[in-house]
Order: structure tokens, then sequence, then C-alpha cells
């Protein structure tokens, strides 16, 4: 019995570092938007992903309320969350195609001129995404029993990670050897019309002399 709670000790140990090394986490992040410019931020995210995000503008002088225009887009332009005039926010959305998903901060045009604008997000996807809470109250599980499901949904997550990079080196590979065919074929043409050149610099080079009687 003690070895058997030794290994599930190991077990759970084993699953909680995995969950926390290879499982998106919650990313809190300070932004320094310039007065007059933009500041992105980019992440790449897999298809069917759910996505929360909390900003709020950080004032380094209180006399001020800079406020601020806020812009997500997906990997194919879709406008996914766009806020203006504002100082705090949320962004919730799930992804529906695979890809570099972008959000931009700029000050409002009248707002700009009183410097940069100091911005707190929070960042979340995937399982970090999760109110565990709801899970906990809905399914009335708490302690270790709602640590496995956290570490249950840590595994599912590392699983179509790995899934959805098989298929990213899967395409790329795909690609690779396209390409090298192309090479392949591009060489080969070359290779053709360089002979065949030479051969016809042969042949006029042969008639010309063949004219002047110098062969």
């Amino acid at each position: 019995m003690r070895k058997r709670g030794v290994s599930t000790l190991l077990l759970l140990f084993f699953f909680f570092f995995f969950s926390i090394n290879f499982v998106p986490s919650a990313l809190a992040i300070w932004l320094t938007v310039p007065s007059t410019g933009t500041k992105c931020v980019s992440e790449e995210i897999q298809h069917n992903v759910v996505v929360l995000a909390d900003y709020v503008v950080i004032p380094s002088d209180h006399s001020k309320n800079p406020t601020l225009a806020v812009k997500v887009t997906s990997p194919y332009g879709n406008n996914l969350h766009h806020s203006e005039n504002t100082t705090h926010g949320n962004i919730a959305f799930t992804t529906q195609e695979a890809g570099n998903y972008l959000a931009c901060f700029w000050v409002d045009s009248h707002t700009q001129g009183g410097g940069e604008v100091n911005v707190n997000l929070d960042w979340r996807i995937g399982i970090a995404a999760k109110d565990w809470d709801s899970v906990a109250r809905k399914e009335k599980i708490e302690g270790v029993e709602l640590e496995l499901r956290k570490l249950e949904g840590a595994v599912e997550a590392i699983h179509e990670n790995l899934l959805y990079l098989k298929g990213r080196e899967a395409e790329m590979r795909i690609v690779s050897e396209k390409t090298n065919a192309r090479v392949a074929w591009f060489s080969i043409m070359s290779l053709g019309i360089c002979i065949t050149v030479s051969g016809l610099q042969l042949w006029y080079l042969k008639r010309f002399f063949q004219k002047k009687k110098l062969i």
C-alpha cells in the first residue's frame, strides 16, 4: 500500500510537471503603448481553443485619464474584438482557425500627445481559461478530486497540442517535399537548356567555319 501511494504521488508530480511546462497557462503582460503608435502582441493558437483576456490601463499620472482603442484579429484578418475610448475591458472568443492571433493597442486620437500609456494584459487560453470553481460547484468535487480533474484537462490539452504539432510537421514536410521536387525539375530543365544551347552553338560554329572553308 505504501509503494502504491508513493507511485501515485510520483504520477501526480509527473502530470503536474508536464501541465506546467507544456500546457498554455495564464500570462500577465505589461505593455507600454506609445502615444502615436501601435503596440501588438500575438500568439499562435490552434483550432477550437477558448481565449479569455482582461486589460486595464495603469495611469502613470492620476491627473490624466488616457483611453485606448483595442482590436483583436484572427489569422485570416477577421475582427474578433474592437473597442475604442476605453480604459479596461474583456476579450472572449473561441478560435475558429489555427494560426497567429493578434491583439493591438493604440492611444485614442483625442488623448494623444500625453506620453506613453501602460496597460496590464491578462491573457488566458485553453485549460487556463476554464472556470474550475464553476466545475467544482457543478460536479460537487473538491480537494484531490478537483486537482485530478485539472490534471486530466492538462493531459487532454497536451495530447491535443501534440496532435496539432504533428499535423503542422506533416504540412511542413509536404511543403518541403514539393519544394524539393520543384527545385529538382528546375535543375533538370536548366541542365537541358544548357545542353541544347551548347549544341546549337556548336552547330552554328561548325556551319560558320564550313562557309569560311576553314574546315
